[in-house]
């Protein structure tokens, strides 16, 4: 009896253990599952040049971590030097395992085309410019609107009805500000003339005060900048001659509230954020997408955000509500801005 009591006491406590191993190794199945459904998404957005250079970058950069904070993504920013190392530093983020990889301009166009094709299972956007792949989310704007805006309100302060535009180059792209510019300009003045000079280039502020004289030797008193870098060379023109002008992509109005008195905008913070935002929520797909003022995109100074400066007795209060009424239409779709690129 002893012995047959031992042997079902044995068995008896085998089954416990068994059952305890059984429920640990459970709980620990559980806490492995646990920790991959709350592992965060990781994003890297990875850029063509360095941050502080270019105001159009760091807007980018606050929408990306702005993003990154509200839905709890893991986010990091990697700035390049030059191309070559733009090219290393997106592989870079390819081999660390990113979920989502964005990018922004023309800059970076032909090292993620090679890079993309070559990780046909990892996505990856870019801003500003198409790389047409199946796995890239090409994120565009309609600067058409925002220019017919800007358009709109020159041809309503101008007093000498001769306004002008400094641009960069005469090719497809920059006829998104031209065309719309123009468009704008002659929706409100059609008596108005309009001057466009060309720089050549994205990066010459000489040349570009040079053509902003002759605009205004003409006697434009309002002449737009709209030549990347040589914006600077009709800043100091305007500042030297006392005309009145305009920035692109971001306030600019704050460097010189007396002479830069409206800017063009480019929201690169909105975009940045709808593209993780897009991602987080399982709605992002590859393709073309395009911002305008409907989806604040695009827009201008004091019609479409606040500013920190004053706003200019050239423009006036008047002005501006003239021209929200204006982007109102747009949006609406009452007024509808052709796309130069379209025609």
């Amino acid at each position: 009896m002893k012995r047959g009591l031992s042997f079902v006491l044995s068995i008896v406590m085998l089954a416990i253990l068994l059952a305890a191993c059984g429920t640990s190794a459970s709980k620990d199945e559980q806490s492995a599952q646990g920790s991959d459904s709350e592992k965060s998404l990781r994003m890297a957005l990875v850029l063509p040049e360095k941050i502080g250079v270019n105001p159009f970058f760091v807007q980018m950069d606050e929408g990306f971590k702005k993003a990154g904070e509200e839905f709890k993504v893991d986010t990091k920013t990697i700035e390049s030097t030059d191309p070559a190392a733009f090219e290393q530093n997106l592989r870079a983020a390819v081999a660390e395992n990113y979920d989502l990889i964005i990018t922004a301009t023309f800059q970076a166009e032909d090292a993620l085309k090679k890079v993309a094709a070559e990780n046909p299972d990892k996505s990856f956007a870019i801003v500003d410019t198409t790389v047409d792949l199946p796995n890239v989310r090409s994120v565009g704007f309609r600067e058409y609107e925002g220019a017919y805006l800007l358009g709109a309100a020159a041809g309503l302060s101008t007093k000498t009805d001769k306004v002008g535009m400094i641009a960069a180059m005469d090719v497809p792209l920059i006829k998104k500000y031209t065309e719309g510019f123009k468009a704008g300009l002659e929706s409100v003045n059609p008596d108005a003339e309009f001057l466009v000079n060309y720089v050549g280039g994205f990066n010459d502020p000489a040349k570009a005060k040079e053509l902003a004289l002759v605009q205004f030797g003409k006697g434009a008193d309002f002449i737009a900048g709209a030549s990347a870098v040589g914006d600077l060379g009709v800043f100091e023109a305007a500042k030297e001659k006392g005309f009145y002008t305009s920035g692109q992509d971001t306030d600019r109005t704050v460097e010189d509230p007396e002479h830069i008195v409206l800017s063009q905008l480019k929201s690169t913070d909105t975009v940045a954020y709808e593209t993780v935002k897009d991602y987080v929520e399982g709605n992002f797909k590859a393709g073309a997408v395009n911002y305008g003022l409907k989806e604040d995109g695009v827009g201008l100074t004091f019609v479409t955000r606040d500013s920190e400066s004053p706003l200019s007795d050239f423009v006036g209060q008047e002005v501006i509500d003239q021209v929200k009424a204006i982007k109102d239409d747009i949006v609406s779709g009452k007024i509808v801005v052709k796309d130069p690129l379209q025609q």
